[in-house]
């Protein structure tokens, strides 16, 4: 099985169009029963590109931490967020598109073109895109998006982790784990729990017929 490197070839595919600054977007935290949905816009300066930036799920912590760094001081970044109250009110890909938009909106001057991570263009986009299928395993911008959305949210989460002990979001990010789920059984919702996903559904639901 051949093993995608992250490469500048989108990039400067789009370059020879005429498109000179190229943004990469990725999300992060679809999955989690807490927490916001974080996404991260990057536009990378060619003449300094870290090295070694890849899917930030195959990169250790320290890795990370690392190129976040590398990426911040060299690099345009806009960082953005969708709510656990978007995530309900909307559901969790459109609160992720919406991430997305933000975090391009946010960059200082408007790219001229932006590589999206996965198969669906954000509806409320206006600017010239592509969506690249595991592309932040492909496409360097989007690698170091996927590495800022992921620390950042990650930060967010241990942040939280604090002011609601018990959870583990320090270590599990607000996904499902074992322990995630013993105790939200235990201790019960937070503000932060996504209600719409169906094991904190399921817990409000049991709560509210104990309590008939």
């Amino acid at each position: 099985m051949t093993r995608h490197v992250p490469d500048y070839s989108f990039e400067t595919a789009a370059m020879t169009r005429g498109l000179a600054r190229i943004a990469g977007v990725d999300e992060v935290g679809r999955g989690p029963l807490a927490g916001p949905v974080t996404a991260a816009a990057v536009v990378l300066n060619p003449t300094c590109i870290p090295d070694g930036l890849n899917d930030s799920k195959a990169l250790t912590a320290r890795r990370r931490e690392v190129l976040f760094d590398a990426i911040m001081s060299c690099a345009e970044v806009s960082i953005a967020h969708a709510t656990v109250e978007e995530i309900d009110t909307f559901n969790i890909l459109r609160a992720s598109h919406l991430a997305m938009e933000r975090a391009i909106a946010g960059l200082p001057i408007p790219p001229d073109h932006v590589l999206i991570d996965g198969n669906m263009t954000p509806r409320g986009l206006t600017v010239s895109s592509e969506t690249i299928v595991k592309g932040d395993a492909r496409s360097v911008s989007i690698s170091a998006a996927s590495i800022i959305a992921k620390i950042t949210r990650d930060r967010i989460m241990v942040d939280l982790a604090q002011q609601f002990p018990g959870y583990g979001w320090e270590t599990n990010a607000g996904y499902p784990s074992k322990s995630h789920r013993l105790a939200l059984r235990n201790l019960g919702v937070t503000p932060h729990h996504r209600r719409s996903f169906k094991p904190v559904h399921n817990i409000l639901y049991q709560q509210e017929n104990v309590s008939d």
